[in-house]
């Protein structure tokens, strides 16, 4: 008479479909995604340390964090003042038309970073159009050219 091996109760357990969760609960308990398990203050607490690069990073990581940093203006206002030591005026000029901190950011962050450029000097020396870098333009209204060409004089 031949024998039946006996069966290794862990090797049978082993070979189990796992438990399926329901979906609520995986991103609840989901360790990556502090959004779901952190209080709202909290999250805003740690998004709003973030520089604005990594906060747009941030923003395209996964659908809860984009719905978290999208839907809170505060998180974007300390960009907006930052950019606003530049472009006082059209930050200001946004922000009374009814604009939200992020999308008045968003109008006005590229025209800050080349206007500082402009002010700070670094094309004071360029003797033609064909010497500027690339990103050195923007459009800008008579008023900024003006405050330009002022710090210009002034060197």
């Amino acid at each position: 008479m031949q024998k039946t091996p006996k069966r290794n109760k862990q090797a049978v357990a082993s070979h189990e479909e796992p438990a399926v969760l329901p979906p609520d609960k995986k991103k609840r308990e989901s360790p990556d995604d502090f959004v779901a398990l952190l209080p709202p203050e909290v999250c805003f607490q740690i998004f709003g340390e973030l520089d604005l690069q990594s906060l747009c990073s941030a923003a395209m990581t996964c659908k809860s964090w984009n719905h978290a940093i999208e839907n809170n203006d505060c998180l974007w206002r300390h960009h907006c003042l930052t950019v606003r030591a530049i472009c006082q005026r059209e930050i200001d000029y946004d922000r009374q038309n009814g604009y939200s901190w992020k999308i008045t950011l968003l109008r006005n962050y590229w025209k800050s970073k080349v206007k500082q450029e402009w002010l700070s000097g670094k094309y004071s020396h360029v003797h033609s159009c064909s010497s500027l870098p690339e990103k050195s333009m923007y459009p800008m209204d008579a008023d900024t050219w003006g405050e330009i060409l002022e710090a210009e004089l002034e060197r």
